[in-house]
């Protein structure tokens, strides 16, 4: 293919909350550019972007995927993300190397919780945006409603490009306020048709807003407009172009994804509105560092420049190997060369470069500045590494991604399967950051971690559809600890004889509790010899193994402070052995007249709730033992909650959080610390754990 001028690429993420219509609106926008012959639906799933089976099963996107069209002499680099609360940072992955963004905001249900969040995620990268007002023809929607929503929600001001002629089942057609022309569909054609003469007062309502808007961003045109002089054409386009990229107004446009209307007026606003790498880079420069140095270098968007490439993700093909998808900041990464991963400090050699259009690849022979390609077979190269010419190293800034929310225990379904799945894991894990697995030592279970249930079920599917392994899902063992509250004394004695060499050890120790987080302390205070000086270590060593084994329900013992000051020893019977399990039977003793307790970990949690949901929200968090330490107000009506709450009353409570606010809510939580387990609870933890030790 024909190398593309920098100037004349458009790199965007489609994005929204789930269900919005992002991956009809990418097959209408490859269907009018002539990529596709025929537009795939969702529910058929036979769309370019959908193509994982686990995406077709469930109607969503899960991963984001890559396309391609020319549109105008344009070439249009388009990434559909996922909107699905448990998948969004793979969105805020791609948000890292797009130059800007299409929001949609459904006609019908407004901005959602989702939406909000990636938001957030393009203001970060300070992306400039297009909104498109999706699901027009559906019904009970409302334009005026979508409107207002988005200023509230995103506290931007929102300037329509055009405008609905009618709503619901009465939408037939759009108003275009740049060009003032009208426009009616029948069938996917658009036919121009005359001005509605009954939404004159609404056209010229938003064509004054949209003029004195293009007016402010320049002192000469506001004077000029102020007087009562008109705006030419070109310097409202000049004037919307130049708004839309220093995000002064976020330009809005409208349509319905699926019935393809409004959506070629879309394609030319993004033209017009969203940046070229140039116009980014001149805009907000691309900065890396050199890890050499340490010195900071600017990325121009030029074929001259040394290269340099930031891989934002990574996809596990079984048959392919691994697909490494990459954006091109500055000069050429060219097909058959060798390249320097200045992250890793290794170098990699390229084979084939491609471009995507969903999961067909296309060959190129090199992606020149501004370009989003993919290379196979990299063999060190992870995403957030940086790609460059090893004469000018450079590393950008990786993407921090969220902590995993929710954990899992799993088991294989076959015996003997552990290093399969170990392995399988760690290949799935390359291609998804938010996914971590280990094996807890305590527990000695498996443990995968995500973002949600639906993350862990679909990663657990590929596992399966992908490496032939399958798993069983459990809910994890809580990390419970044992701890005292009081001071006591006892002796452990170790007396044995055998016939011949016999064994003896004797100790006396003193426990007191430590403070929350004290960790084990051991004071050596004997005096006199009375156990010689090579014994006291392995009566720590005793001391240590059983409380990391536990007295009270088998969990490891915290927060202790162990003095040894006594003790007597045989001259031919004592061993180390002998005052290892001497040592083990003093805490026993000691531990159980101390008045021993059950520590459970409590989790620092933050809820953003909708203003409706926040007392359902807030009497669930107290209902789970949880304590509120402050709400406050966030933006777009909603409140955000700091709780601590027991993390065994925090397993499954991301389905929980969204069966309460539909899909709005939105949570995290860290590690805060231990705090007793109340007497009742304990009590039955203690009984399980003992039937538990029967049983096996």
């Amino acid at each position: 293919m024909a190398k593309i001028e920098v100037s004349k690429i458009r790199n965007f993420a489609v994005v929204a909350h789930g269900g919005a219509g992002k991956t009809s609106l990418v097959e209408a926008m490859l269907f009018n550019a002539g990529a596709i012959d025929r537009m795939g639906t969702v529910e058929a799933g036979n769309t370019v972007t959908d193509y994982d089976p686990e995406e077709i099963e469930r109607n969503i996107s899960i991963s984001s995927a890559v396309a391609f069209c020319e549109w105008n002499g344009k070439r249009y680099n388009i990434i559909d993300t996922p909107g699905f609360i448990n998948f969004i940072e793979d969105t805020r992955g791609c948000l890292r190397i797009s130059d800007g963004a299409v929001v949609l905001v459904s006609a019908i249900s407004g901005v959602k919780a989702e939406t909000e969040k990636i938001w957030k995620y393009a203001c970060e990268y300070e992306l400039p945006r297009v909104i498109f007002v999706n699901k027009m023809d559906r019904e009970n929607a409302s334009f005026e409603r979508a409107l207002s929503e988005i200023e509230k929600s995103f506290e931007t001001e929102a300037i329509p490009l055009n405008i609905p002629v009618g709503e619901g089942t009465a939408f037939k057609g759009i108003v275009d306020l740049l060009h003032m022309k009208a426009y009616e569909y029948k069938d996917g054609k658009r036919e121009e048709i005359e001005m509605p003469a009954e939404m004159q007062e609404m056209i010229e309502k938003f064509r004054m807003k949209l003029v004195e808007k293009v007016a402010e961003a320049d002192d000469e045109l506001l004077e000029r407009y102020l007087e009562g002089g008109d705006l030419t054409e070109e310097e409202i386009f000049r004037g919307i172009k130049e708004g839309s990229l220093t995000r002064k107004f976020i330009p809005v446009v409208v349509g319905s994804a699926t019935a393809n209307i409004g959506v070629k007026l879309l394609m030319d606003t993004i033209e017009l509105c969203l940046p070229s790498p140039e116009d980014r880079a001149r805009i907000t420069p691309i900065k890396g560092v050199n890890p050499k140095d340490g010195s900071e270098r600017v990325c121009n968007p030029s074929e001259s420049e040394p290269l340099a490439a930031y891989v934002f993700k990574t996809i596990a093909d079984p048959f392919a190997g691994k697909l490494t998808l990459l954006r091109v900041y500055s000069g050429v990464f060219r097909a058959d060369s060798n390249v320097y991963n200045a992250t890793s400090s290794t170098k990699e050699r390229v084979g084939q470069v491609f471009y995507l259009l969903g999961k067909k690849q296309v060959p190129a022979q090199a992606l020149g500045p501004g370009e989003i390609g993919v290379v196979a077979k990299l063999k060190a190269t992870n995403t957030g590494d940086t790609l460059c010419d090893e004469s000018s190293p450079v590393v950008f800034e990786k993407v921090k991604f969220a902590e995993p929310i929710i954990s899992y225990a799993i088991e294989p379904k076959s015996k003997g399967d552990e290093e399969k799945v170990s392995a399988g894991l760690q290949r799935i894990l390359e291609e998804d950051p938010t996914l971590s697995y280990h094996r807890d030592e305590e527990t000695n279970e498996m443990i995968i971690s995500g973002m949600g249930q639906v993350h862990i079920e679909v990663a657990l599917q590929k596992l399966k559809r992908k490496f032939g392994v399958e798993v069983e899902m459990k809910t994890p063992k809580i990390p419970y600890r044992e701890t005292i509250r009081g001071r006591a004394k006892a002796q452990g004695k170790y007396k044995k004889q055998s016939g011949g060499r016999g064994q003896y050890g004797d100790c006396w120790i003193e426990i007191e509790p430590l403070p929350r987080g004290g960790g084990f302390e051991f004071v050596d205070k004997i005096v006199g010899g009375v156990i010689p000086r090579q014994f006291i270590p392995a009566v720590e060593k005793g001391i240590v193994q059983t409380m990391k084994e536990g007295i009270l329900a088998g969990y490891p013992m915290v927060d202790v402070k162990v003095t040894l000051y006594d003790g007597s020893y045989h001259s031919v019977d004592s061993s180390e052995m002998a005052f290892k399990i001497a040592g083990s039977l003093a805490i026993k003793k000691a531990a159980m007249d101390a008045k021993p307790i059950l520590l459970e970990p409590v989790m620092k949690v933050e809820v953003v709730t909708p203003d409706d949901t926040l007392g359902t929200v807030i009497g669930d968090l107290n209902a789970k033992r949880g304590k509120v330490q402050g709400v406050e107000p966030q933006a777009g009506g909603n409140q955000k909650i700091m709780a601590l709450v027991p993390m065994s009353e925090m397993l499954t409570y991301a389905n929980q959080l969204q069966s309460m606010t539909s899909g709005r809510g939105l949570y995290s939580m860290e590690f805060s610390h231990y705090e007793e387990v109340p007497s009742h609870l304990a009590q039955k933890l203690i009984e399980e754990r003992k039937r538990e030790k029967t049983e096996e």
